[in-house]
């Protein structure tokens, strides 16, 4: 019989894929709770626009949708940053670079606002649990290289932090649908639930990717997120 070797990322020498200690645990738990001091409630990415031009009506609409935008769209190239900022996270330099990236290919204004705001506000409020990271990390960053880096510095496994992230996402989308009256709570809780599966194979296949991965095909959410820099009357930011 053979052991079981996990597999290792040769930039950090640590492995991606491993059980979460207690510890590990704890702080994903707060850094990714809806209580975490970063803002979050105050951004859709483009989903009050979506309904507002009835692109997402109900439950089923804001499941597909976000299932897209998981495998295809923004959330997608996100894991792709944040993979990357993980491994990156001993190399001040590589970390400007995929920051400056990730900054970049937001598609409109108010998702530079977003992640850039997630980022600074995530940073600041992390550094509750000093590390040298923080000292390698710049001022302006996206929100998923943020955590990526942190996640890294503080020895969380690549896969489970790319799970947690992702879920923190979906779970946020979910409670501003709730907000636009477009589900219940019920259904709500039931999304989150059918995107489990989703969210757990994008994880995996995040963190194999390199940043020539990048990319994505959700084009309506994209122009859903343009449209609502014009919207008059908004809940959101975003």
């Amino acid at each position: 019989m053979t052991d079981h070797v996990l597999p290792v990322d040769p930039a950090l020498n640590k492995p991606t894929d491993a059980a979460l200690d207690t510890k590990a645990l704890l702080r994903l738990m707060a850094w990714l709770s809806p209580a975490f001091p970063i803002g979050g409630f105050a951004w859709s990415g483009g989903l009050e626009r979506a309904v507002a031009d009835g692109l997402v009506g109900n439950a089923r609409d804001l499941q597909q949708w976000l299932s897209t935008v998981l495998s295809h769209g923004a959330l997608w190239n996100d894991a792709v940053l944040f993979a990357e900022a993980w491994r990156q996270a001993e190399n001040e330099g590589a970390l400007a670079d995929v920051a400056s990236l990730g900054l970049a290919l937001a598609g409109s204004g108010e998702r530079f606002s977003e992640t850039l705001s997630l980022g600074k506000a995530f940073v600041t409020a992390a550094a509750a649990w000093p590390h040298p990271v923080f000292a390698r990390l710049g001022s302006d960053l996206p929100f998923p290289v943020a955590v990526g880096a942190v996640a890294a510095g503080h020895g969380v496994p690549l896969v489970p932090a790319l799970a947690a992230f992702l879920h923190a996402a979906v779970s946020q989308a979910v409670s501003a649908g709730i907000r636009l009256s477009i589900a219940g709570q019920a259904e709500g809780v039931a999304i989150v639930a059918s995107l489990e599966a989703l969210i757990d194979a994008v994880s995996q296949k995040a963190a194999s990717t390199r940043l020539d991965d990048l990319g994505g095909a959700a084009v309506q959410a994209e122009i859903a997120s343009l449209r609502h820099e014009t919207q008059h009357s908004r809940l959101f930011r975003s």
